[in-house]
């Protein structure tokens, strides 16, 4: 290692003149904040500062001197580099040290997750939404057991059924509080813009309609045009195939299906088929249509969603933002949101599934901030499917790490314990994914017919997991394997170490 300890002391000193100087720049956007998300913002800013540039040989020179490589430091990374500065020997007043300390760090990010999602049933376990189901309305055993497992919030999804439904399901988890002393937060999602399919020509009477690679399908608004043996789809948001291009990207059913835009002309999309998974091959009315290469430039709260919004401020916890993708986007639910609650606007969980709201992600939750209390949702389903599955698990990592340098809480969501829920046996790797999604502040579990069993496998995850993790850092409780070989007699450990000569 070339670099001498001087040296690397001149590095850490010209690297905290750098993270000072990036928050003066904003100094301007960090005055129309609340004080009490100053600290926040400015690790965040100088979080990002940080991380916009290779940092790897300097990470390796501090830990090659005993130093932290800061590789762990997301909430608290100015303060870090100050306590490193200060091994090297450099001084501070008082006054110069940054408050945003690991204790600090910690500590604001358990009480933001406490507003929103009320204190965890276990210290350093996360909180636990479920998914209510249309017959979760008239299933009061149902909500009073999900409540005795664990469930902290319930999420009602305002795609499906009606204020109706949603009133009977509110009371059922009400009358479960009162009969077991528990509390649980009510959730619900925005339905946003999702795009659907909706069959025009064949298939149109039977709602699906069979299909195989190297097929063509067209995207019209209307049937005209075409003969009753051509397969066309309408998107349900108008002027969609006005955005479209040659060679853009058309997914259909979450990625089950997908296809290439070959031609546009008066109105309507040739798209052909270049992937079908399914067995079946068939695309069905109502599922979902993603083009993760055309930018739309259609509004994140629709027509439909501030109809709901009344009765939402009136009945719930928390409001789902779904396909959220600018700061103005921030901005036109929280007007909404004051106009209707101005003296105790609800709190907004940012649903992040879109690849525009990744790459906005730091200004969202500047803008987000104005307005505390908040989250984020990784909603890794529409999200995969955007931004493709083998980018999946590098920006759900980055999402966490960027929204702890923020100290805000995060919802994992999607799939978590899937195949569990749906036919009572996990997958081995759906395991692994909900140790990782015991990580954030709250897991988010789906619809399906084995919720008890998920909401108990998941607890088990969840504890065995918060001894080892917390966030990126791995803590050292007594490991199993080590006081075996430890402390044991057994003479079979040391059988295979050959003798020596």
């Amino acid at each position: 290692m070339k670099t001498t300890i001087n040296q690397l002391a001149k590095e850490m000193g010209q690297l905290e003149e750098a993270l000072l100087q990036t928050t003066h720049e904003f100094d301007v956007y960090l005055d129309t904040l609340p004080e009490s998300q100053i600290v926040s913002a400015t690790n965040l800013i100088q979080y990002l500062y940080f991380r916009s540039k290779d940092r790897k040989t300097l990470q390796e020179r501090l830990h090659y001197y005993g130093f932290s490589a800061l590789s762990n430091s997301e909430n608290h990374l100015h303060r870090q580099i100050q306590t490193i500065r200060e091994r090297l020997g450099h001084v501070y007043s008082e006054a110069a040290l940054n408050p945003c300390t690991y204790k600090f760090s910690r500590k604001k990010l358990e009480n933001n997750s406490k507003l929103l999602f009320g204190k965890p049933t276990q210290e350093k376990m996360p909180s636990v939404m479920v998914t209510f189901a249309s017959d979760f309305a008239d299933n009061a055993e149902l909500v009073e057991r999900l409540l005795l497992n664990g469930m902290q919030v319930a999420r009602i999804n305002c795609a499906h059924d009606n204020e109706k439904v949603w009133k009977a399901m509110i009371k059922q988890v009400k009358s479960a509080e009162k009969k077991t002393g528990l509390s649980c937060k009510i959730y619900f999602d925005l339905a946003g813009p999702k795009i659907r399919t909706c069959l025009l020509a064949k298939g149109k009477e039977e709602g699906k309609v069979k299909v195989n690679e190297g097929d063509t399908i067209w995207l019209a608004e209307t049937s005209e045009g075409f003969s009753a043996e051509d397969i066309v789809i309408s998107p349900n948001e108008a002027g969609i195939i006005s955005f479209l291009e040659e060679k853009q990207r058309v997914f259909i059913d979450d990625g089950e299906i997908s296809g290439v835009v070959t031609k546009v002309e008066h109105g309507k999309a040739a798209v052909e088929l270049v992937r079908v998974a399914s067995k079946k091959g068939k695309i069905k009315s109502e599922k979902g249509i993603n083009f993760p290469d055309t930018p739309m430039n259609i509004p994140s709260l629709t027509d439909y969603d501030k109809t709901c919004l009344p009765f939402i401020c009136k009945n719930a916890d928390l409001v789902g933002y779904s396909f959220v993708k600018t700061p103005g986007d921030v901005t036109k639910l929280t007007n909404e949101l004051k106009k209707l609650a101005p003296k105790k606007p609800l709190p907004i969980i940012l649903k992040i599934e879109t690849p525009e709201s990744v790459r906005n992600l730091p200004s969202l939750l500047l803008e987000a901030m104005k307005n505390p209390p908040f989250g984020i949702m990784i909603a890794r389903g529409d999200l995969a499917v955007e931004i493709g599955f083998g980018r999946m698990g590098e920006i759900q990592d980055q999402i966490s790490w960027i929204c702890e340098a923020a100290h805000v809480p995060v919802v994992w969501a999607t799939q978590v314990l899937e195949t569990l829920q749906k036919s009572g046996m996990p997958t081995r790797s759906e395991i692994t994914d909900a140790g990782q999604a015991s990580l954030a502040e709250c897991i988010m579990i789906n619809k399906g017919n084995h919720t008890i069993r998920v909401l108990k496998t998941l607890k088990e995850i969840m504890l065995r997991t918060a001894g080892h993790r917390t966030k990126k850092r791995f803590i050292f409780r007594p490991l199993s394997i080590a006081i075996d070989f430890i402390d044991s007699n057994n003479i079979y450990r040391l059988e295979a170490i050959p003798e020596r000569k």
